[in-house]
Formats: C-alpha cells, structure tokens, sequence
C-alpha cells in the first residue's frame, strides 16, 4: 500500500512514467458535468491522474469518449439463468464494471449455501460483484421456501466482509407494525454499518415515512411519478428500473430533473440473456436516457458516480486520482456503443469480446433442490362453487397484477373448464423444498395460453414449481418432467415436451452458456407464442415467475393458496 501510493504521487508529478496510459480521451468529468481532452494514467489498478501524460504501455482512445465504468445498483443474478461467473462475461462487454447483487433467489432455495456459492463463483468473475445479505427469507410467512434466514443467522455474517449490505426489504408489513425480529435483523445491520435496501411498492404518506426512518435507503419499485418524487422527498435514492420484465425507466425519466438526478441511478433488477444480447445493460438505459431527452453527462452520473455514492463506495464511479481504474471507452453519448472496458487497469472487453478467462466452480452443493411429495394430477383440480371467481389479472410489462372476479365455465364437478373464448387460465404452485404435499390452484388473466402448458422452477421469492395451463393432464405432465431435470423450464402440449431447459443450480440457473440458454430461451418462447398461444405482450416465462411473488399488490398465489396482497389474507 505504502509503495503503491508513492508509485502514484510519482507518476502524478510526472517523476515515472504510468503503467498504462489511456490517451487521447474525451474523459466525462461527472463532478464538474463538463467534458475534458486529456490521457489518463493508471497504476496498480487505479487512476494515478488526469492530464498529459506518457506510460509504460499506451493505448490510444482515438477521441473516443472515457466514461467512469458502469454500476447496476440492483440486480438478481439468478434471474438472468447463468451463473455469476457467465453473468459477468455476459455484461461487462456492455460496460458493467460493477453490480450490486442481492441472491435471495438462491437463498430462498439453499440458504446460506446459496450465499457462499454465489460469493465464490463471484471470485472468478472479472465484474466486480457486492453482495446483500437477503433481508426476508422466505419473503413473507405465506408460503414455503427451502431455508429461513433469522436474524440469528444474519448475526453470524452480517459483520464478514462478504457481506456488502441488506438486501431488499420487502417485509414492509413487518416494518411498520415494528415486528421484533424485523426490527431485530435492521438493528444488526446498522450496527455493522452497512446499508439496507428497500422495496416498497405502494408505500405512500405515513406508511413511507415509517419505512423510511427505519433506515431503509433506496427503492426500486417506483410505479409511478407521484411515488418517485414522495421517495425523493424523504431522502432515499430511488433507482430507475429497466430489465427484462419491468420497464419503468421511460416513464420515470419524466420526473427527473436538474434538481434531484443526483438522487436517481438505475439499475435493472432482472434480466435475461436474451435482452443482454439483443440491448445490452446498462449502456441500453444510457441510450433510454438520452432518447428521452436527459442530458448525456446527467445520464452517465446516474449510471457510476449516484451509485457509487449511494452505496457509500468512494474508491469508483468517476474518472480521477485515487479511483478504481474502472474505464469504459465508447464512441458517442448517444448510442454508448462500447469500444474498450477496463476494471481495475486490466482490459477486460474488446469491441464486446470478453477477454477475462471464465472459470466456472463446482456445483455440488446447489444442484438437486427439487424435492416434491405425492405430486399427483388429482391435486390439481380446483373444487368452484360458483362460476364466478377471483383471478389473477396480468398487466403487460409489469409485475403487478390485478384483482379480478370474472365469469368462467366450471365441470360438472367443479373443476375449472378451459374456454378458449375467454382468456383465462389454471395456474398452480407445488412446492418444492420441505416435501409437504402443498399443491395451490388458482386463475389467470391475460396470459393467453389457448393449448398445452408452461411450468418453471423459477417462481419468486421461494421458488417452488409453477404451472399454467389449459387442462390437468399437460399441466400434471410439465410438473413430473421439471421434478426429472431437477429444474428448469418445460413447455408441453398434449403430453409431448415440446422444449425443456434444465436448471442445475438450484433450480434457477444453468451451468451452460449464456449463448446456450438464450438460445433455449428463444425456442421456448417462440413455442409459447406460435404454438400455445401465449399473449404476445406476455414475456412467458418471466412473467410466470413473478405471479407467485406475494409481496407485489394485488393477488397473487403460493404453494399455500391464492393471496390478496393488499388485505393481506388469502382468499377462500
């Protein structure tokens, strides 16, 4: 430390020559909102300064524009199908340097095992990963997951290094009604003096305030201006969210301005190979800015420097002495194509090739999580007793659902009867880890399915199997053949799998590829499209995953039973 601080004291004063210099660089100063023409030098994985200056390995950036590497503030890896190692090949050719990860997808399936294997696989990525310590596991007490995580258990690794913060809260409930061991696991938290997300969908006037002076410090569940600007107003950063199912960004940008852009940074929450390959990361909510009329040198603030204050990480998000040598190279400020990416000094990315080695661990202790107890088709018949029932409502883009009472056909004993003039559904949740039995039905809206069924491994935040579809048979089908792969994704009809993607790691990741799994991902979906007939304003399977999520209004299902969000009870 003390040699590499003298190193860069000499080569600032122009006493040794840099061990790589950057030349000829438009260098986005997001301090000053101001762009300089200069070189940059770098030592020992950081910039030893700004300026005019020559090194023992040069590279020329051609006028090309030097922006601070990019930071996803919240991001779920697992979602993307690929693991961490994959996850970082994927994006940092987009210029990600830096996510901040919360895995409760895998907690909820393996605990703290699930923990460990994403910081250790994270070790061989050349993204820079920080990881939360998943703050409700399970989410909530309406279902069943495959671990809990109390804060006892928090207490035990709340202070390692490993662990970067809290990751989101979304037992907001618990938090306003002072739950003692809500307020036991935010307590531990501030006492090891690190950060707490939030997830607050919904939260407004009292109830906001209650959360919020709880200590938690950002939000990425803003549905609308009215809820960006009360979040803003009480002091959190509110990230802008743009993944590969919820898409607020365009909408929220309207309510960004001179004033409180400093407060704002984005991030993606979820996204899948396929829209990494097809957009990008956080280059493609770069773009989104300036297409929606914020300025470029705003938009790049909100990408690196916002978040690297939000998350108290002074050593990145800007170009100057002292910071990480997170650098990305791109040729303009409106499209942001990526030319070059370097993390700490080291080229990393090259005209989007990943140039970093990708070694994959082993996934022993993750892999086998399928565990279901006297699954049979009988468990999926529904007993209606009236031909009017609640549904879930799908909306388009989005996470929320709507609460519905809609006419349906009902069997003559009682069972639901598809009817392929009305765009609804069975959906179901068997559970999957502690082998009770549990199998919950329910209805669907919006999904569009007309033959056959879809069925995942992947369904938040506890992950047990969900299924929908237009008949027991094929729905039974897809549940025994996700049980056979131990995870993944199916899509049947008429007793035929008609593509399947299996899911090793937990259930909720693959050890292939990313080119494999969009791949597989684009198949399925076409499938669903063209041949079940899915809604094609319906992503078909991350949409499923979400509508066993009982913390995102208005209803949802779990393994328990159909739950209505708002009252917080199920319904009968």
């Amino acid at each position: 430390m003390h040699d590499n601080i003298k190193k860069r004291i000499n080569i600032a004063a122009k006493r040794q020559p840099a061990d790589l210099v950057i030349k000829n660089c438009k260098i986005v100063n997001v301090f000053t909102h101001e762009i300089i023409e200069g070189d940059i030098a770098i030592s020992d994985g950081k910039i030893a300064a700004v300026g005019n200056y020559s090194g023992e390995k040069e590279v020329d950036a051609e006028g090309r524009y030097a922006l601070p590497g990019f930071i996803n503030s919240h991001i779920h890896i697992e979602s993307s199908f690929v693991s961490p190692e994959e996850f970082s090949r994927l994006v940092v050719p987009h210029g990600t340097t830096t996510i901040i990860a919360d895995p409760h997808e895998i907690v909820n399936v393996c605990g703290m095992d699930g923990f460990d294997y994403m910081v250790k696989a994270g070790e061989n990525a050349a993204l820079n990963i920080k990881y939360m310590l998943p703050s409700c596991v399970p989410c909530t007490p309406w279902e069943h997951a495959g671990a809990v995580v109390d804060s006892k258990a928090i207490s035990e690794v709340i202070n390692q290094d490993k662990v970067f913060g809290m990751g989101e809260f979304m037992n907001t409930v618990g938090v306003i009604n002072t739950d003692s061991e809500v307020i036991e696991k935010i307590s531990l938290c501030h006492q090891a003096g690190k950060l707490i997300d939030g997830h607050s969908p919904g939260l407004k006037g009292d109830d906001l305030s209650a959360y919020v002076t709880a200590g938690i410090h950002t939000d990425h569940e803003s549905g609308s201006l009215e809820e960006l600007n009360e979040r803003l107003r009480n002091g959190m950063y509110v990230m802008l969210r743009y993944g590969s199912a919820c898409r607020e960004l365009p909408m929220l940008l309207k309510g960004v301005n001179e004033q409180n852009s400093r407060r704002c940074i984005l991030c993606a929450d979820d996204l899948q190979p396929v829209t990494i390959f097809e957009k990008g990361d956080m280059d493609e909510k770069l773009r989104i800015c300036v297409e929606n009329g914020i300025d470029p040198i705003t938009a790049v603030q909100m990408a690196t420097l916002n978040a690297a204050e939000c998350f108290h990480s002074d050593d990145r998000g800007a170009i100057a002495p002292n910071k990480k040598a997170d650098i990305v190279l791109v040729d303009d400020l409106e499209k942001f194509k990526i030319d070059k990416v370097w993390i700490e000094g080291n080229l990393v990315a090259d005209k989007g090739n990943y140039l970093a080695d990708t070694k994959h661990i082993g996934i022993q202790k993750v892999a086998g999580s399928v565990k279901v107890k006297d699954f049979s088709i009988d468990k999926l018949k529904m007993h209606l007793e009236s031909d009017k029932a609640t549904v879930i409502g799908i909306l388009p883009d989005s996470v929320v659902t709507k609460k519905k009472v809609m006419k349906i056909n009902r069997g003559e004993d009682g069972d639901f009867k598809f009817d392929k003039n009305i765009d609804v559904a069975k959906v179901a949740v068997v559970e999957r880890h502690q082998m009770t039995g549990n199998v919950a039905t329910a209805l669907i809206e919006g999904y569009g399915i007309k033959t056959g069924a879809v069925a995942v491994t992947v369904a938040h935040d506890s992950h047990n199997i969900i299924v929908v579809g237009t008949n027991n048979e094929d729905m039974a089908f897809a549940v025994s053949k996700l049980i056979e792969l131990e995870g993944g994704i199916v899509v049947v009809d008429g007793g035929e799998v008609l593509e399947s993607m299996p899911l090793p790691i937990a259930g909720l990741m693959s050890d292939k590829s990313g080119e494999w799994v969009r791949d597989k991902l684009t198949k399925i979906h076409n499938i669903a499209y063209d041949r079940l007939k899915v809604n094609p304003n319906v992503e078909p399977t991350m949409t499923l995953c979400f509508m066993s999520l009982p913390v995102i209004p208005e209803v949802k299902i779990t393994d328990i039973g159909l739950f209505d969000v708002v009252e917080q009870k199920f319904i009968k």
